[in-house]
């Protein structure tokens, strides 16, 4: 990705963003829509911007990314980590910059956070931790009880007193935390400002049997590409398989298999299992922002079908009347 912010009128930008869960073909619609028009692409996959982690986050192939720039990809060490702010500016600018070059930005992942924080316009505080401030609230909890600092926050933020639980005394000392280090309430530091982007935003669907299938496949594709060795490689290098980054799919289990904990067989029938309970969970992510997402049912639409809708508004902004159930 180019360096340095880019000055675009956000009204004049152009975005598509194509969604959906993991295997249902979200890749293959961004290269299709890139054989027609140029275009570039904005990873929201919270897996892929960790360095040495190709095969088991299903990265674009450095042949894909010929035909198709990814930006947002292997921007941390798996011993790093990325926060949301971040993301959001790192997709802002990428996304103006594509736009900048006279090309198409297309947003593509499964993270619903990542996709919703951005077309919703989620403000994150930039607010390192202040560990002091931390230890004396958590202090003053256990000296007065959680009430008390729950009512230090009312004095300073009423709006986010009202919204937290005051016995999420975690969430409560980060309210706290955020004024002090700021000079601002969290309330309206976290206000949502939904960029003037003119958005389109298809998801992609299937049947889950259809899915589920598509999952073991991708499983096994993985494996004959080389997901052992990849593990096997990040393991040598230092990186401890309790990290962050280490928990995501196929890296968790394979390390499980390699440190000798389960069977090879075992190891990949549980890739497959949690890959399954992922779909779900982003099913249900997805399913909260159903409103603004024009569906297609992989399985019910033709796919050239819905690469020339999306072609059409990458070239004209115009949209397809019709979404699909």
């Amino acid at each position: 990705m180019r360096g340095g912010p880019v000055s675009v009128d956000e009204a004049d930008i152009r975005l598509l963003c194509i969604v959906g869960p993991t295997a249902v073909g979200k890749t293959d619609l961004a290269l299709r829509l890139a054989r027609q028009v140029p275009a570039e692409a904005v990873s929201a996959d919270s897996r892929q911007v960790y360095r040495y982690m190709d095969i088991g986050t299903a990265k674009a192939t450095p042949e894909e990314r010929v035909l198709l720039a990814h930006h947002l990809i292997d921007l941390v060490d798996p011993d790093d980590t990325l926060t949301l702010a971040q993301f959001l500016d790192l997709a802002k600018r990428a996304i103006a910059d594509i736009h900048a070059r006279g090309r198409c930005p297309i947003l593509v992942g499964g993270t619903g956070l990542y996709v919703r924080a951005l077309l919703e316009g989620w403000t994150v505080p930039k607010a390192p931790p202040d560990e002091a401030f931390r230890q004396c609230m958590q202090e003053l909890a256990e000296r007065e009880g959680s009430e008390a600092v729950a009512r230090r926050l009312a004095e300073v933020d009423s709006e986010a007193a009202a919204r937290i639980d005051p016995r999420n005394l975690r969430r409560v000392i980060r309210a706290l935390e955020v004024h002090h280090t700021t000079g601002q309430p969290i309330s309206e530091l976290q206000r949502k400002r939904p960029p003037g982007y003119d958005v389109w935003t298809i998801g992609l669907t299937c049947p889950r049997d259809r899915l589920y299938a598509r999952i073991d496949a991708r499983v096994e594709r993985m494996l004959a590409a080389g997901l052992e060795a990849e593990v096997r490689e990040l393991l040598e290098r230092g990186y401890d398989r309790e990290l962050p980054s280490m928990s995501g799919l196929g890296y968790r289990q394979m390390a499980a298999y390699l440190v000798g904990e389960v069977s090879l067989e075992e190891a990949v029938q549980e890739i497959k299992r949690a890959t399954r309970r992922f779909v779900r969970q982003q099913f249900n992510w997805f399913r909260l922002s159903a409103g603004w997402i024009t569906w297609y049912d992989m399985t019910e639409v033709d796919p050239e079908r819905i690469t020339a809708e999306a072609v059409a508004f990458a070239r004209t902004g115009e949209r397809a009347q019709k979404a699909q159930d």
